[in-house]
């Protein structure tokens, strides 16, 4: 069970990952929604960055379980994704009106809570 979780919550935050980028950056891009200035510029850069790293952290998720999916059932590296999801979810309370990206991140946090639930200790 709790190979499927860590599977689900790595694959999950690269899949929204991914679907924020496309939703929120090429998406509004390509309709013109926001006009050339600095504020397009910051909310562009500010998505992207957001979406680059959930992408990014997820693959590295995934990679590392399939290479070791011990490894990501100690405690530390648990705790540490635990961290990365707190830091997107106050990012989005913090700078995003959109309550998608708030659901994603709860999602993964739910997910890494349910690994650290999960996981046999002493493995």
């Amino acid at each position: 069970m709790h190979k499927y979780v860590i599977y689900t919550a790595y694959g999950w935050l690269t899949l929204t990952g991914i679907l924020h980028f496309c939703v929120d950056v090429i998406s509004q891009h390509l309709r013109g929604k926001h006009p050339p200035g600095i504020e397009t510029t910051l909310y562009y850069g500010l998505h992207s960055a957001f979406a680059l790293g959930q992408t990014v952290f997820g693959v590295l998720g995934l990679l590392l379980a399939l290479r070791s999916i011990n490894t990501l059932s100690e405690t530390p590296i648990l705790l540490l994704s635990l961290a990365a999801g707190l830091g997107w979810l106050t990012i989005t309370f913090l700078f995003m009106t959109y309550w998608e990206p708030k659901l994603n991140i709860s999602i993964f946090c739910l997910l890494i809570a349910a690994a650290f639930i999960t996981r046999e200790v002493g493995v």
